[in-house]
């Protein structure tokens, strides 16, 4: 039988520090991000150092890394010059031409192209969104932090959703996972689809006593006759 793992972040170095914490926190939402670069090009990059925040203001965070000597890779200079960004969501269908626009392209070349992707104007910001993309959020440049020189947290406020017809409810604004069908980054070369779904339903502390549950086992049961 083997032993658990148990090991310091301290003593690790930087890649082993990330192959780990890619490896277990997963699955990770992947953000195709297009913004607006000089002369109108536009450039598209994948995320997955990527999540929803907050819904008051509304906000979601990409991990944005500089390039070996410190430098602003393409999306973050495009954000810091043009204040805006559209996260645009991956599925099945899109996500071989997401993994094109992850190759590190001259900054004179847009990713969209390569790709053989196509853009439609965004409502509320200047960037532009993919025609492609399941869902497409436009979003404003809220806050970033500059953590080290390697890495930058960028929040951007939501102005704006779009969504390919029949994923979202419009009355009652539920998702249908089975029609969005997202894809899911792991580690290395790996992805995933959602799989096999399942619900738990959450409970009030007031629901949990009337249940008769004493332990997490007995979640559910009948609570004993007096």
């Amino acid at each position: 039988m083997s032993a658990p793992f148990d090991q310091s972040f301290a003593t690790l170095p930087m890649s082993d520090r990330y192959k780990l914490l890619c490896g277990l926190v997963i699955p990770r939402p992947i953000a195709l991000v297009t913004t607006l670069g000089p002369a109108g090009l536009v450039n598209a990059a994948p995320f997955s150092f990527f999540n929803v925040f907050s819904e008051d203001p509304p906000l979601v965070v990409l991990g944005l890394q500089s390039k070996p000597d410190g430098s602003l890779k393409d999306t973050a200079t495009n954000i810091r010059e043009t204040g805006c960004f559209v996260v645009n969501l991956v599925d099945a269908s899109l996500a071989e031409r997401m993994n094109i626009c992850s190759i590190d392209f001259p900054s004179d070349v847009s990713e969209i192209d390569m790709a053989g992707l196509s853009t439609v104007p965004s409502s509320a910001i200047a960037a532009p969104r993919i025609a492609e993309a399941p869902v497409s959020l436009e979003c404003r440049h809220y806050l970033t932090l500059e953590i080290s020189r390697e890495r930058r947290l960028c929040m951007g406020e939501v102005l704006h959703v779009h969504a390919r017809p029949g994923i979202v409810d419009p009355a009652r604004l539920y998702v249908d996972v089975d029609k969005y069908q997202p894809v899911a980054r792991l580690f290395g070369n790996y992805y995933a689809t959602l799989g096999e779904k399942f619900t738990f339903q959450r409970r009030t502390y007031a629901e949990w006593n009337e249940s008769g549950a004493t332990t997490p086992g007995s979640a559910g049961r009948s609570r004993a006759p007096s």
